[in-house]
C-alpha cells in the first residue's frame, strides 16, 4: 500500500513539474511567426491608447446615441454585398456625430458604409475614418 502511494505521489510530482517548467522552446517561433503575421497590429493599438482617437468606449450613454449606433450596425449587417470586416467595423456616436474606424476591403465599402451612416436618421455629422485595404 505505501509503494502504492509512493508511487502516485512520484506521478503527480513529476507530472506537475512538467507542466510547469518553461518551454522557452516552443515559445519562440510563435512569437516569431506573429511579428510577421499581417494580422500583427500593435502600432494600431498603440495609437488608440494615446486618447487622441475614439474607440468604442467613448460611445455616449444616451439613448438617442445607442440607437443611431444600433440602427447602423443592423443595416451593415443585413447588407449581405459587404465583406465581413465592413460588417463589424467599429461605430462610435456621440452626440450625433459617428464616427468609424476599421479596415474595409476598398474604397467603394468605405463610400457605402459612409453613406449607411449618414442616412440614418439622427446623425448630424459622419466622421469616416475607415481605412481601405485596397484602392
Amino acid at each position: 500500500m505505501f509503494k502504492r502511494i509512493l508511487l502516485v505521489m512520484v506521478t503527480l510530482t513529476a507530472g506537475l513539474l512538467m507542466m510547469t517548467s518553461p518551454s522557452r522552446a516552443e515559445q519562440a517561433p510563435a512569437m516569431q511567426l506573429a511579428a510577421d503575421s499581417p494580422l500583427e497590429n500593435t502600432e494600431r493599438n498603440v495609437r488608440d491608447k494615446d486618447n487622441t482617437t475614439l474607440t468604442p468606449e467613448d460611445q455616449k450613454e444616451t439613448e438617442a446615441d445607442i440607437k443611431i449606433t444600433a440602427d447602423i450596425r443592423q443595416a451593415l449587417v443585413k447588407d449581405e454585398s459587404l465583406s465581413v470586416n465592413a460588417q463589424n467595423v467599429k461605430i462610435i456616436t456621440r452626440n450625433g456625430v459617428v464616427t468609424l474606424r476599421g479596415p474595409v476591403e476598398n474604397k467603394a465599402e468605405s463610400k457605402k458604409i459612409h453613406e449607411i451612416a449618414k442616412q440614418t436618421l439622427g446623425v448630424l455629422k459622419v466622421d469616416n475614418q475607415l481605412e481601405n485595404k485596397a484602392p
